[in-house]
């Protein structure tokens, strides 16, 4: 496999940084996903780290180095994650139980598989055009789909942020899997929060991924966000990708050619190093990931 891959997430204009972003890869697989904790539930950050982690650790346990079913890998590890989240509410008596979106691809044998729950968003883009995306679990989308009322009106409707479907809480929730698509070179395919997709336009998007490195893409994509979400806008993270050979030569693509074959490689953004988070001593760092291990354990062992 070849890509190339940039992960970002800023606090914007909230208090702490809820929103979670990761990928791992193997020699023969490459999994991206990203979660958004939702801050109208206590401890919101917790359930998109657990998200987070619980795919990344059943990737590298899995991979090896492919999937045997990446659309099952991904409707099952996101269940698992959900489970896992009540689980570590149960055993630290929280008043509440934490929730998250969740939006995950794998990419095996040159196409892209996806899964996701809420309004965490995928986009696949080719030659500058929208290809495939996900369809938000809103209220609001839903009466898009309907015919209600339009996109337009849907970008200001007052409770175009009230997610139906979500990670952690009494109701399992339904992982949408989306059709499995081949990947051409210079394919780009963009994981991101609300935070991005909010004040950025398919179309902008699309015209920043086709016009520059992914790499200055990323950060255009990112600031432009940042930019009109201004002094109360929210946490903004994505995972961007493109595969094969890039339309402009980068430094930084990578070739999984030379791994053996039960080689992994990680990128998480974890508690302690989300820019923007809200301090905490190294003791409570370890505290809080060992108990989000014990509940993804908690999970595995059943």
């Amino acid at each position: 496999m070849k890509f190339t891959i940039y992960q970002a997430s800023r606090q914007g204009g909230r208090k702490n940084n809820q929103d979670r972003v990761a990928y791992s890869y193997s020699r023969e697989a490459l999994l991206m996903v990203v979660a958004d904790g939702m801050g109208g539930h206590m401890h919101g950050e917790i359930a998109a780290q657990i998200t987070v982690q619980t795919l990344t650790e059943q990737f590298q346990k899995m991979a090896k180095p492919r999937l045997a079913d990446s659309l099952a890998f991904l409707a099952a590890t996101i269940t698992r994650a959900h489970y896992a989240i009540n689980d570590y509410a149960v055993d630290q008596d929280l008043m509440e139980i934490p929730h998250t979106t969740c939006v995950a691809a794998v990419i095996q044998d040159n196409t892209a598989y996806w899964a996701h729950v809420g309004d965490s968003r995928l986009y696949l883009f080719s030659a500058g055009s929208l290809i495939a995306r996900t369809e938000d679990h809103t209220a609001v989308a839903q009466l898009v789909r309907e015919g209600l009322i339009s996109e337009e009106e849907a970008g200001t409707h007052p409770e175009r942020n009230k997610v139906s479907n979500c990670l952690g809480g009494y109701v399992t929730p339904q992982v949408e899997c989306g059709t499995p698509i081949p990947l051409h070179d210079t394919d780009t395919m963009l994981l991101c929060t609300d935070g991005i997709w909010g004040m950025i336009s398919i179309a902008e998007a699309s015209a920043l991924l086709h016009a520059y490195t992914l790499e200055d893409a990323v950060r255009h994509l990112m600031d432009h966000a940042e930019f009109r979400g201004g002094e109360h806008g929210d946490n903004l993270s994505l995972v961007a990708m493109t595969w094969g050979e890039p339309r402009m030569p980068s430094k930084d693509s990578i070739s999984t050619l030379a791994m053996p074959a039960g080689g992994i490689t990680t990128q998480l953004n974890s508690l302690s190093s989300v820019p923007g988070a809200v301090a905490v001593t190294d003791d409570e760092i370890e505290r809080a990931i060992a108990e989000i291990q014990q509940a993804i354990k908690n999970i595995s062992s059943k």
